[in-house]
């Protein structure tokens, strides 16, 4: 039996003051398997800083107690040395240069679609991140050919859209029965095509059909997979 430990997720403190752009930052951030660890303000950030370790650090650059430049000194101050993105709804040049001078590596605005904070995320973070396919899964599946494999992930994504929309119109109906339904032939379906990141969330929503967070989760996976 392997008892040799599993490697740990990538940690990214998310420092965001609004709940709505945390939580779609927070979901996000989730789809690649990191460990996403909230603060909502300077003094909270400064805590987190130093009580653990991380490997990115995305920021507001707009906070309630101070911009997002003192929040980034109080880290480095802390110890942090991990790179650091910023993200704000007022990208003007002059906010941006002083966010880089500061130290940030990059400035996102938002909002901005699922797919290009994950290549944001990506960028930063390298290989530690989940892919959005699992080329070696689906080989293993389906016998070792890519060509069937490229025919049946064509497929998946053909009807991907109606069945979110099946998923969406159940949950507006309350209608838990059609919800695991068509979430089981989602699961199926992923396993086939080696959508890793969208199954791990479709086995969280069959656990909990209604919960809201993980609701959105699903949208979000489903956006970064038609966005490829």
């Amino acid at each position: 039996m392997n008892t040799s430990p599993s490697p740990a997720r990538p940690r990214l403190l998310l420092v965001e003051d609004d709940p709505v752009s945390a939580a779609f930052l927070a979901e996000g951030a989730a789809l690649l398997e990191l460990d996403v660890q909230r603060a909502a303000n300077v003094a909270s950030a400064r805590a987190a800083g130093r009580a653990d370790r991380f490997d990115l650090l995305l920021i507001d650059a707009h906070l309630p107690d101070g911009p997002g430049e003192d929040v980034l000194m109080a880290l480095r101050e802390a110890g942090q040395d991990a790179p650091a993105l910023a993200h704000t709804a007022a990208p003007d040049a002059d906010l941006r240069q002083r966010l880089h001078a500061a130290g940030f590596s990059e400035v996102l605005c938002k909002p901005l679609p699922i797919a290009e904070l994950h290549a944001a995320l990506r960028r930063h973070l390298g290989a530690g991140t989940a892919p959005v396919w699992d080329d070696a899964a689906a080989l293993a599946v389906l016998g070792g050919r890519p060509e069937q494999v490229a025919a049946l992930r064509g497929m998946f994504l053909d009807e991907l859209p109606g069945q979110r929309a099946r998923i969406a119109a159940a949950v507006q109906r309350g209608d838990v029965t059609t919800i695991r339904d068509e979430l089981h032939r989602l699961s199926a379906s992923c396993g086939f095509v080696g959508a890793t990141q969208l199954a791990a969330v479709v086995q969280r929503l069959r656990a909990a059909p209604t919960d809201a967070a993980v609701l959105g989760t699903l949208e979000a996976a489903i956006d970064v997979l038609l966005a490829q």
